[in-house]
């Protein structure tokens, strides 16, 4: 079954079922300062799901063009992808769990034949200190459901992601319950962070089981739902609205209960076919082969390139067909990044020439089927991106050229010439360094940052950038992080190498990943040191406070954390995390932070792997 047979199938399922069909919001946001783009299907409905009532109705179905930019640098496995399609479908005030789940099922193993065997799912276990209980509810159902269907599904009280990677799973099992780091919807994350007034509730998701063989127990832990290996993928979420957050924090149950579901297209799409690998589904195969056929190469020889390329371009064809253009600013500069990236892979498989009148035909007519009111400018995406494509490989030609007259070892100093005279961006620099074997200094990217902010104070007409910091936005959510990341750096310092210190960083509201030189990978009995620690200092409710000071005495009598006190100005800015006269951090730092850790609820190191040469590499959540 291919993705636009699997698209259909849902819309005319759902309105056979009482919904109405929407039209899709735009993937362009003109007008919402908290992100660039549509990065989920309930995103345009969040103020009917708030309470507005809605103009078509109380049931309502779409299927929405999106994409997140947050993860990147994680396109490249079976699954990750900037660019989605979310099939959706909305109850407000209408039907709720029991319809729900029924129709959910009925659609993936009717209408798309998918084997029951294979289908697991998702519950929440519920919080004793909120007085949330335990969607048996939901349990209960999909326990009738899987009955109906001649399978006797037990039910797992697992908890935790991190208690499943230990346990696994047993025989018979198919429902299983986690917390709210897993099963809650909140505009806040969990339970904790549920903002004051706001609807939220329990969620069930819904997974696809590809096989025993496809997990990597050394690397992911044993297999089960919520574990990051690749025999589980989650098809479907289906959030289950029925509390509110009163204003003492408490929760309440809502006379008017809604439900958002939202399935990814593709993954519904991988799993029809039985394959845990998305881009081999007709909305990828076809640029894959392309590109086999443009650079000889096999795709299971040189994965990371084609997914990254395939991906990229999807996301650039669907962006610029609604009429983006790419340019230095915003919404410009994330299309232009795409398509950068995508050219500098299409290198590495050998592809030197202009290939993009190659590829974007082959993309345009996977999307026949959309409408052109969602993709207007589809008629000038070509072009605007083949035009995109020649003038970047003339800087890229340029670039490299006055790269390779640099040397075999290069500063942020010289990073940053090579962006601000060339126009040679700064990951592209890094990233061909890494190709050719050549050096970059220890602090290169404090150097880059402070090349930068030089010339920002020289030129009284800079732009002072959308992000700074290497956070994404200054939310609530990533400015907890930047704190957070704080606190990983004094632990990191305290009990595994005082000489650590920050070589990159980048925040977003869903996790930090932090650049750290180390000359070896860390331990598990390090890590887990260095979470705990992390925690102890969250849940000690420390106050963080910042103040002005003049440079000298901030470096020899407050000994705060800095590395390029010879270009800093004169007067500076220092947070500090603790008691002042015995602080647990104390960093020069341009800010935002929150104003105390308890805020921060629980710090979770998920990854810790090689950036680099003598650097490594931690990404970490917040429950």
């Amino acid at each position: 079954m291919n993705a636009n047979e699997v698209r259909q199938k849902f819309l005319d399922f759902q309105i056979k079922k009482g919904h109405k069909m929407i039209a899709p919001a735009p993937l362009v946001l003109e007008n919402d300062p908290t992100t660039l783009f549509t990065g989920s299907g309930m995103q345009p409905l969040l103020p009917y799901l708030l309470g507005k009532p809605h103009q078509d109705g109380t049931r309502l179905t779409d299927s929405q063009p999106s994409l997140r930019l947050q993860d990147i640098e994680d396109v490249g496995d079976p699954r990750h992808t900037t660019v989605f399609e979310m099939l959706g479908n909305w109850s407000l005030g209408d039907y709720f769990k029991e319809e729900q789940i029924r129709n959910f099922f009925e659609f993936l193993t009717k209408e798309i034949g998918l084997d029951p065997n294979k289908i697991y799912v998702t519950c929440f276990i519920g919080d004793e200190k909120y007085g949330i209980p335990k969607d048996d509810e939901a349990a209960h159902i999909w326990q009738e459901v899987f009955r109906e269907a001649g399978i006797d599904a037990k039910i797992a009280e697992i908890g935790s992601a991190e208690e499943g990677d230990k346990r696994g799973i047993k025989p018979g099992e198919h429902i299983f319950f986690y917390d709210d780091h897993e099963n809650w919807w909140s505009r806040g994350g969990g339970i904790e962070t549920t903002p004051l007034g706001d609807p939220c509730g329990p969620d069930s998701e819904v997974f696809y089981d590809f096989g025993e063989d496809k997990q990597d127990v050394e690397k992911y832990g044993l297999a089960h739902p919520a574990s990051d290996g690749a025999r589980f993928m989650e098809i479907g979420n289906q959030v289950f609205m029925q509390y509110r957050r009163k204003d003492d924090g408490t929760f309440e149950e809502l006379e008017k209960k809604n439900v958002d579901f939202g399935g990814g297209l593709e993954r519904i799409t991988a799993a029809s076919i039985n394959s845990f690998d998305v881009f081999k589904i007709s909305l990828m195969k076809p640029i894959v082969e392309k590109l086999e056929a443009l650079s000889g190469k096999s795709y299971d020889n040189n994965t990371d390139e084609m997914r990254i390329i395939a991906d990229h371009l999807r996301g650039a064809y669907l962006l610029s067909a609604q009429g983006l253009t790419p340019s230095n600013k915003a919404h410009g500069y994330a299309l232009r990044r795409l398509i950068r990236r995508a050219i500098l892979r299409a290198l590495d498989l050998g592809i030197a020439d202009n290939f993009l009148p190659e590829i974007v035909p082959v993309i345009a007519g996977n999307y026949t089927e959309l409408s052109d009111d969602i993709l207007s400018h589809r008629a000038d995406a070509l072009a605007v991106l083949e035009k995109e494509e020649r003038a970047f490989r003339q800087t890229l030609n340029k670039g490299l050229r006055e790269l390779r007259k640099l040397g075999d070892s290069l500063t942020g100093y010289d990073l940053f010439k090579l962006q601000d005279t060339y126009g040679f961006p700064l990951e592209l620099s890094i990233e061909e360094c890494y190709r050719e074997n050549i050096k970059l200094s220890e602090n290169y990217q404090k150097e880059f940052e402070e090349a930068l902010a030089e010339q920002r104070e020289r030129s009284k007409t800079a732009s002072k950038g959308m992000f700074k910091g290497g956070l994404e936005d200054h939310g609530e959510q990533t400015v907890k992080y930047h704190t957070a990341c704080h606190l990983l750096l004094a632990a990191l310092q305290k009990l595994v190498n005082p000489t650590i210190c920050q070589k990159g960083s980048n925040i977003t509201s869903e996790r930090v990943r932090f650049d750290f030189n180390l000359d070896h990978k860390m331990t598990e009995e390090e890590l887990a040191k260095v979470e705990a620690q992390v925690n102890e200092w969250i849940k000690a409710d420390l106050p963080v406070i910042h103040a002005e000071y003049e440079k000298n005495y901030a470096k020899n009598e407050l000994k705060a954390h800095g590395q390029f006190w010879d270009k800093y100005p004169d007067m500076l800015t220092v947070y500090t995390i603790g008691d002042e006269s015995d602080p647990v951090s104390r960093e020069v730092c341009g800010g935002p932070h929150v104003e105390h850790t308890g805020v921060l609820n629980s710090f979770k190191i998920v990854k810790e792997e090689s950036s680099a040469a003598g650097i490594r590499r931690i990404k970490a959540i917040l429950k």
